[in-house]
């Protein structure tokens, strides 16, 4: 690829204003890391025709976890400041020679389609950043807190990226600033304004905010579940008889020791199946047999963890996140006791939740009917989903 728009997302900082031990680009905020929601808005655009990654050469694991699956490309390591990681992505992308380049931090992960077509357009002119107008008074103070000016808020505007270059004219400006070693630059705006580039401001957007602290991520938390509330509930149930022969059975994406195993065209896994039912169910999207009829010979013997993840991302192409789920077994065999702990996490694996989020109960029918008699087992499944709303 020659020429086109490109984007560098620049993701080596550590974060530490925010606390923990992850760094906030790989913290989540409704329920996807950081990192993840901002690559996909700008993999998800059509004009833009590559994405370089620049991040710490020790969160290598952490990236390649967070990126799967996106059409990014391979992440080039960070300096020790912002300015340093911008010329290490910059010259990652020197081969393709791209026409625009948008540089964007990592920690904004709400910068929307509309604001991405902005910044390719006023790229064009050579130099240009979002910004927002001021709307609060804005003082200067001299060192003992004293004001000095109170300052022109008409000409003032506060600064966010993606910012937006010609190419080449960014690529020159990096490396005339490390020949002369200079480092200090806190954007690429003031470092093309050094460069002798003139920098036009086109409109940003309140949204695009950028995650520093922890209080920034209790907002954004709360403003992403408040998007979410269409609130679904979801049921499922499944049954399977006893085989005459096996030496286990699969509940909840667990292999346990029985005497017998169980009939069914998959794994039989009983609490998968009814738990995919319960989310299929609460989008309103068909149940297991219309997606995975049990006519078709290549779901024979198939681990029905696949089919609980084609649930999960059902739920996520329509924008939602599952909430909850609650699973009910009833036999009067195998015991879940001893599994509890193994199947609520591996459940909560493929949901992608804590397994805080994850409930599971086991009764028996007390000796009554066919579950009574060891014929078979059964489970019940309910699925609480968060879905953005949509217009009737």
């Amino acid at each position: 690829m020659t020429g086109g728009v490109a984007a560098v997302v620049v993701a080596g900082g550590r974060g530490t204003r925010v606390g923990g031990d992850v760094p906030k680009q790989y913290r989540c905020v409704g329920g996807m890391a950081v990192i993840r929601r901002t690559l996909m808005a700008f993999t998800a655009h059509p004009d833009i025709a590559a994405v370089q990654p620049v991040i710490h050469p020790d969160d290598e694991g952490r990236f390649a976890e967070a990126a799967a699956g996106l059409p990014v490309l391979p992440p080039t390591h960070g300096g020790t400041t912002r300015q340093a990681s911008v010329h290490a992505g910059l010259e990652a992308l020197a081969g393709r020679a791209p026409e625009i380049v948008l540089v964007h931090d990592a920690a904004r992960p709400f910068a929307s389609a509309g604001l991405l077509d902005r910044a390719i357009v006023a790229g064009r002119t050579g130099a240009a950043i979002p910004g927002l107008a001021v709307s609060d008074t804005v003082k200067a103070v001299d060192a003992a807190g004293l004001v000095v000016e109170t300052l022109d808020r008409s000409r003032l505007r506060t600064v966010q990226t993606p910012q937006a270059f010609v190419y080449p004219a960014l690529l020159a400006a990096h490396r005339k600033a490390a020949a002369a070693g200079r480092d200090d630059f806190t954007d690429d705006a003031a470092l093309a304004e050094w460069a002798g580039m003139r920098v036009a401001v086109f409109e940003g957007e309140a949204g695009n905010v950028k995650l520093t602290t922890a209080d920034d991520f209790r907002r954004a938390e709360a403003e992403l579940l408040a998007a979410l509330g269409d609130v679904r509930v979801g049921t499922g149930y499944d049954v399977h008889a006893f085989a005459e022969t096996g030496d286990h059975v699969w509940l909840g994406g667990v292999k346990i020791p029985h005497d017998r195993g169980v009939v069914g065209h998959s794994d039989a896994d009983v609490a998968l199946h009814a738990l995919v039912d319960a989310i299929l169910g609460a989008i309103a999207d068909g149940d297991i047999g219309v997606h995975f009829p049990p006519s078709d010979p290549q779901w024979r013997g198939a681990s029905s963890d696949r089919f609980l993840a084609f649930a999960v991302e059902r739920v996520k192409a329509r924008g939602g996140r599952i909430a909850h789920v609650d699973i009910t077994v009833v036999a009067e065999a195998p015991r879940l006791g001893p599994h509890r702990d193994a199947i609520r996490a591996r459940v909560a694996e493929i949901l992608g939740l804590g397994p805080d989020r994850v409930g599971l109960q086991a009764t028996t029918s007390e000796k009554m009917g066919f579950i009574g008699r060891a014929e078979g087992l059964v489970a019940y499944a309910t699925a609480t989903v968060r879905l953005p709303w949509t217009a009737p």
